[in-house]
């Protein structure tokens, strides 16, 4: 399982902050940490409208995006702190001239955000690159994808493709689990979960239906201001989460061969029964169902599985109540 935690504008535009969700992602256990590279003028305009209108700091979104710039240098030690915390630095482009940045910085490989999913402009740029593709395909439909697909697929690009919803927060009708196998029998390459709902048992809803990438938004606190923060997870939820997923990987790896009981030969012998008599009975009692109990351990009569057995069958002693039941002590016993 590779597990993103995406900081997006989470910083706000502040390299500090930016350098301190690395720090504080890293002790998570997260395999990677995802920022965003929004050059202004290469991917927006003044027409360019608000998803959330949650900043009065800036009168447009393209004055937004300008805010959340950083240059080559901050980039380039974002990325040094990620590799001294031992995390990937993950971003995505929303531009091919923040191809350009990422190449100069030196990323593994790119994610695609759902809208840029049909920008075939920048998925041939990141092409030529020759390095993977994670593509979320939140807002494309099957037909778009097959195009998009076929795309990657004449450039010989190596790609992965996130089930992603995008609402911010996404609620439980809209998650779209059931999307994670379909999109493995259509496409035959590994698919993951981007997870915009704040909420653990998404992401492990997911890995249990088969996704093997996962992505989510981080936030120090979702009370905070910015487009994702309450659509994120905060970091104790990430740390819980990460433990969970992993515990998962364990046991896929894992399977239970449920042909045998024998390695549970020991246990069995302890919590499994033998059958008892609930009361003083004489020789020559014929039993009867409401004259039997089940006692701990096994072995010491006769197992309680074979109460039928034994129905119907004279006793050749006496028996005190709770004494367990043998085979010898059955007159009419085969």
């Amino acid at each position: 399982m590779f597990i993103i935690a995406e900081v997006a504008q989470a910083h706000d535009g502040s390299f500090k902050k930016a350098i301190d969700y690395i720090d504080a992602l890293a002790t998570t256990g997260v395999d990677a940490i995802k920022f965003q590279v929004h050059i202004a003028d290469a991917e927006s305009s003044i027409h360019e409208p608000f998803r959330v209108k949650f900043s009065e700091r800036d009168k447009t979104r393209f004055e937004y995006w300008k805010r959340m710039e950083f240059d080559l240098d901050e980039w380039k030690q974002l990325k040094a702190k990620c590799d001294e915390k031992g995390v990937e630095f993950l971003a995505s482009p929303f531009s091919n001239a923040a191809v350009d940045l990422l190449e100069k910085i030196g990323v593994k490989r790119y994610k695609i955000g759902s809208g840029e999913v049909n920008n075939l402009l920048l998925l041939e740029k990141i092409a030529r690159t020759g390095k993977p593709i994670i593509l979320s395909s939140g807002m494309s439909s099957f037909k778009e994808m097959d195009a998009t697909v076929d795309f990657l697929r004449s450039k010989n690009v190596e790609f992965s493709i996130l089930q992603c919803t995008t609402a911010y927060p996404t609620q439980p009708e809209n998650y779209g689990l059931n999307v994670i196998p379909e999109l493995k029998e259509r496409y035959n390459v590994t698919i993951g979960y981007s997870d915009h709902s704040a909420r653990l048992e998404t992401c492990i809803a997911a890995t249990a239906m088969g996704a093997e990438i996962l992505e989510f938004h981080a936030v120090f606190d979702r009370n905070s201001s910015g487009p994702d923060a309450s659509s994120s997870l905060e970091m104790n939820q990430i740390t819980q989460l990460v433990e969970a997923v992993r515990s998962l990987e364990t046991a896929f790896k894992n399977p239970v061969d449920k042909t045998s009981s024998r390695s549970f030969d020991e246990l069995k012998n302890i919590f499994e029964k033998s059958l008892a008599v609930n009361k003083d009975l004489l020789a020559g009692h014929i039993l009867k169902f409401e004259d039997l109990e089940a006692k701990k351990p096994k072995g010491f009569g006769m197992d309680a599985s074979k109460f039928e057995t034994v129905i119907g069958k004279s006793l050749n002693k006496d028996l005190k109540k709770w004494d367990f039941l043998l085979s010898s002590d059955l007159s009419q016993y085969d």
